[in-house]
């Protein structure tokens, strides 16, 4: 089976809630890669981590939380800063974060600190998020992402917080260019369609990614499912009827089946993406109807036991 690579970043959410009448906001393990690697080591994937840690004691309980997870962590260094903090207020059904620390500790990871035996073993590497902002990130996973002999996936996350106007999209979309060109795998959201491509519809959205090389393209549409584009064309695939209560990791729950799908099994034929993909958004369900990301990734017993044992 082999184990995957997640590169990007770990920080700690302070998610927007109420207790007892009176705003609060509840503490919760966070960053799209950690909830990634996460995600996959519970639904059986041998995973290792790869990114820049803090030295405060959060710190320490995002690297005892990975631990707890069984996902490894080789690849990490520890850093000379607080840690992260991704504050997120709830005006609708996704979460909007706003980040605090500077530097931020998940943005040091420099190409000399990668663990480049990590990287060129992985049966699957992943790369993306708002790490890919920082400077020294971005060197690290260009290394990486030449280092790579397994299969490349890749997910821009876009948090539009942290693009300060044109130039900075436009810098971005020049990233996504890059590393979708020899990427097996896209993964991304309708929402991060329309802020990289001038809300672009997925369907375009995926059509321009494909164009740039990717070789398969997802894009997540909410409660609305997703899309799966291919040399086959494009499908459609909806989304499970839930409960949903916290949409937080519920996209880094897809990226994370899609990752250890693609480690058990390898890439699916022409006709075999679309049940991935089905079965992704059955996780991404089961997250949505608990709170907090990293916390409620499920095992595939739990995802069997939701729906049916399907």
């Amino acid at each position: 089976m082999g184990y995957a690579v997640v590169l990007g970043e770990a920080l700690v959410d302070l998610l927007d809630g109420e207790c007892d009448g009176e705003p609060v906001y509840r503490q919760a393990i966070g960053g799209a890669p950690l909830n990634v690697a996460v995600g996959a080591a519970r639904l059986g994937a041998t995973v290792e981590f790869v990114g820049s840690f803090g030295d405060d004691a959060l710190a320490g309980r995002l690297r005892a939380f990975l631990t707890g997870a069984g996902v490894g962590q080789r690849g990490t260094v520890t850093v000379r800063a607080p840690t992260t903090l991704g504050v997120a207020t709830f005006t609708g059904a996704e979460p909007e974060f706003r980040f605090y620390g500077e530097p931020p500790s998940y943005g040091l990871l420099d190409p000399d600190a990668l663990d480049a035996d990590l990287v060129r073993g992985a049966a699957v590497l992943y790369c993306g998020s708002i790490a890919l902002l920082q400077p020294p990130v971005r060197a690290a996973a260009r290394r990486a992402w030449s280092l790579a002999t397994g299969l490349r996936v890749f997910d821009p996350n876009v948090r539009p917080r942290l693009l300060d106007g044109p130039d900075a999209v436009a810098g971005l979309r020049a990233v996504v260019a890059e590393f979708a060109a020899r990427a097996d795998l896209v993964k991304l959201s309708s929402a991060d369609a329309e802020v990289l491509y001038d809300g672009a519809a997925p369907e375009r959205a995926a059509d321009r990614i494909r164009e740039l090389g990717a070789r398969t393209v997802v894009v997540t549409c909410g409660a609305r499912g997703a899309l799966v584009a291919d040399d086959a064309g494009t499908t459609s695939v909806p989304a499970p009827q839930v409960q949903a209560v916290d949409a937080t990791g519920a996209g880094d729950s897809v990226m994370a089946a899609l990752i250890a799908d693609l480690l058990a099994d390898g890439l699916p034929d022409r006709a075999g993406w679309p049940d991935r993909v089905g079965y992704a958004l059955r996780v991404a369900g089961l997250v949505c109807e608990s709170r907090g990301g990293a916390v409620s990734m499920p095992t595939r017993a739990q995802v069997a036991a939701r729906f049916d044992g399907s």
